[in-house]
């Protein structure tokens, strides 16, 4: 492929284009005769950043990069995996998940109290439903209050500005080197994560041959068999669902995949959390059988 340029979209964020060049640097070492060229991409979920995320639709921060695949402005994506619908849109493909980095959340506060040492009435600061609903369940009598923003942003206003601390994505912290703020990491079995949260993606057209061939070199296959279980648990409830779900996938001494699914009304006053084991190879099978006994135990009727 010497000689070739491909083009590669992603969000203008700094938090993207770090995790852009981590995946080019990879890519670059696989094909070193491969010129990469990055294009800036203003998606809606960046132009507007007061909007409640949850009211926006799928894809917020995909859908404008994707626009640009299909017509040929740019040959691949690359995404934050938890900001893909579980669904692509025709003609799009997943060309490679790269080796997720840490999949926990963390609490950031200037307190310097974890979230079990927060004075009742602090104020926790975030826009997820999945995290509001956690924090909830955990301390009822915190208040939280809806943020946004890029990671900056969010610790800005956490640092006193609007609220007493954050939960934040560990993996986009320690790509920013500013891991030294987290206060708390917290268990990814008591705050499950989103389906595929630290897991970067490479999006392409799927009937380009030339660059699925040239991003495979990027596709670490115990990631991709993990957040395909728990983006398939999303997809069984629907994809596009709006209550607190989480999942998380890994795999255990025995080199099996354990899969804990979540779900939750809103106010955290009721919760659900099940976990599931089975073969790597039939990851969509394991989501199966997660929201099976998930429904056994009635958490169907959230989604009503």
């Amino acid at each position: 492929m010497a000689g070739v340029t491909i083009r590669v979209g992603t969000r203008g964020s700094r938090l993207a284009l770090i995790q852009t060049e981590l995946t080019l640097a990879v890519l670059r070492a696989a094909h070193p005769d491969v010129r990469f060229e990055v294009v800036t991409v203003t998606t809606q979920g960046d132009a507007n950043q007061t909007a409640p995320l949850a009211g926006m639709g799928l894809g917020v921060f995909v859908k404008e990069i994707e626009r640009r695949l299909e017509i040929g402005e740019i040959d691949m994506a690359v995404h934050s995996l938890k900001d893909m619908p579980t669904v692509l849109p025709d003609g799009m493909a997943l060309g490679a998940v790269l080796e997720r980095a840490d999949p926990r959340d963390a609490l950031v506060s200037h307190l310097g109290k974890t979230l079990d040492e927060f004075p009742a009435g602090a104020k926790i600061g975030t826009s997820s439903p999945r995290r509001q609903a956690q924090i909830a369940e955990r301390r009822r009598e915190l208040e939280i209050v809806p943020i946004r923003g890029n990671v900056d942003t969010r610790l800005r206003k956490a640092a006193g500005e609007e609220c007493d601390g954050t939960v934040i994505a560990v993996a986009g912290l320690d790509r920013m080197g500013m891991s030294d703020v987290i206060t708390e990491y917290l268990s990814p079995e008591e705050f499950v994560p989103p389906p595929g949260q630290g897991a970067m993606a490479v999006e392409i057209r799927a009937d380009d041959e030339r660059t699925a061939e040239l991003v495979a070199a990027a596709d670490h296959s115990p990631t991709t068999a993990a957040v395909t279980a728990e983006r398939s648990f999303l997809e069984a409830l629907g994809g596009g669902c709006q209550v607190p779900v989480g999942a998380y996938a890994e795999f255990d001494t025995n080199d099996s995949l354990r899969l804990t699914v979540f779900m939750a009304a809103p106010d955290g006053s009721t919760t659900y959390r099940v976990s599931v084991s089975g073969a790597p190879s039939d990851p969509a099978g394991l989501a199966a059988e997660g929201w099976e006994v998930m429904q056994e135990q009635g958490a169907a009727g959230l989604l009503t």
